[in-house]
């Protein structure tokens, strides 16, 4: 299994990314191949494979790593060339240098790998003029600009999508921990649905960070994307959405937290627990409130009104029994979280 994960992802890319490349290869080819006669335009070819990345943005960093890794790696071995000869050593020697002259300069590993293997291929292929060498540098620049045209003009990719779906699951599951809360003051809980509940609270974290990876995904899929105009607007409402779920997602997480600690059969007997779990469920109303008004819901609720829930702050009196610090916890929490939905510090 280790094996095959190390080979395999978990899911397929899209095809489209597939023939983005396979037509920047060929272009890149064909192109170079006609501007400049000689040996086989591999230099082009790679550097188009290499530039076609998931956005555009992507695919310039890429285009620069590739660029200056390929000038760098020609430059030195055309050096050694001149002082050393073609001798069969000098390419063990370019590999050695290049690599030293990337971590001198504290290049990325993508770029100093390209800076070694670059001086490698030119002195493999035959590097025995600077006009050579010249022509491999604009041999790779050709496929640079060609792979960075070929994945703007071909559909490029707006990952809003699934930043729609990863923030709606987040708040779905965030109002259902709400509830499931209220839920669980009201009524004694066994051992093990307290456990049950509070591994269901902490799975709340993971699906926070996958709707962050997502969004920031989302936004870096629309960095110098020509169709970014018509999705800017949605995406930076996902991103005011979040920062709003977020500190709910740590309160509901620390409340069911507090309640596992401090957990005994009698905390439902006391008046303000019931009010508490009624706040939780106008709380968890308003979460899928937001979250519809936001347009990222999965399966829009029909029964959420649009009226929201949390009108008006609880008045309480002071708790009659020992559970005085679970409450106390308890209604800190629950104003923290009123204060994210209606707006207040």
């Amino acid at each position: 299994m280790r094996m095959t994960a190390a080979v395999r992802s978990a899911k397929r890319g899209p095809l489209l990314q597939v023939v983005k490349s396979a037509v920047a290869t060929i272009a890149a080819w064909l192109i170079a191949g006609w501007l400049i006669p000689g040996p086989l335009p591999v230099f082009a070819a790679i550097a188009a494979l290499l530039v076609v990345q998931p956005s555009v943005n992507q695919s310039l960093a890429k285009a620069l790593e590739r660029s200056i890794g390929v000038i760098a790696g020609v430059l030195i071995a055309v050096a050694l060339t001149l002082l050393l000869g073609p001798q069969s050593w000098v390419v063990l020697l370019a590999i050695v240098v290049a690599m030293l002259v990337a971590w001198a300069f504290r290049a990325t590993p993508g770029t100093g790998n390209q800076v070694a293997i670059s001086a490698m291929l030119v002195l493999a292929l035959g590097a025995d003029s600077p006009e050579y060498a010249l022509d491999r540098i604009v041999e790779t620049l050709i496929g640079v600009a060609i792979g960075i045209i070929v994945n703007a003009l071909i559909v490029p990719p707006v990952l809003v999508a699934p930043a729609r779906r990863d923030l709606g699951l987040l708040g779905g599951e965030l109002a259902a921990s709400l509830d499931r809360l209220a839920d669980a003051l009201a009524t004694p809980r066994t051992p093990a649905q307290l456990q049950e509940l509070m591994v269901q609270a902490r799975l709340l974290r993971p699906m926070q960070v996958s709707a962050e990876a997502s969004i920031t995904a989302g936004e870096e899929s629309l960095t110098l994307n020509p169709r970014r105009s018509s999705h800017r607007d949605e995406l930076r409402e996902m991103r005011e959405l979040l920062t709003r779920l977020s500190p709910i997602v740590t309160q509901a997480i620390g409340m069911t937290r507090a309640y596992f600690d401090h957990y005994d059969d009698s905390l439902g007997d006391e008046p303000i627990v019931h009010a508490i779990a009624e706040q939780l469920r106008r709380a968890g109303h308003d979460v899928r409130l937001a979250v519809q008004i936001a347009d990222v819901a999965t399966e829009p609720d029909a029964l959420t009104s649009a009226i929201p829930a949390l009108t008006a702050p609880l008045e309480v009196a002071p708790p009659a029994s020992a559970h005085w610090i679970l409450i106390g916890s308890l209604l800190e929490d629950l104003r923290r979280i009123r204060g994210e939905l209606v707006g207040q510090d």
